[in-house]
């Protein structure tokens, strides 16, 4: 994978979720045009990834983006930090699934934006 595209409604906001909630660590934030602010963002471990933070255009038929899935090492460690945070979680639980070798828990992003923890 290359990148990943959200549509954010605050850059602000949205730069400080994914760097002190996810980790992430910010590469370059540019303006494309008078409109249109870019920021791309990488896990120093796999730097070779990026999402890319799209503020001041909204295509019509357009979603934000269906979900983004981030690999943890302790999934319940981590829904317990993200409700002391005050991050919005769709499951308050992990769940099993693939024959129970994987974990998984579905959350929001700032924007709306479905974001899910896998634990393999």
């Amino acid at each position: 994978m290359e990148h990943v595209g959200i549509m954010v409604n605050d850059m602000d906001e949205s730069l400080a979720f994914y760097q002190n909630i996810l980790g992430l660590k910010l590469r370059n934030r540019e303006w494309l045009n008078d409109t249109v602010e870019l920021a791309f963002l990488y896990f120093p471990e796999q730097q070779s990834v990026e999402i890319e933070l799209v503020f001041g255009v909204r295509v019509e038929n357009e979603g934000i983006v269906n979900h983004l899935a981030f690999t943890v090492e302790d999934i319940e460690a981590e829904l317990i930090r993200f409700k002391e945070a005050g991050i919005k979680l769709i499951d308050e639980e992990s769940r099993s699934i693939l024959k129970d070798n994987v974990k998984i828990a579905f959350f929001h992003g700032p924007n709306g934006e479905k974001l899910e923890l896998v634990e393999r």
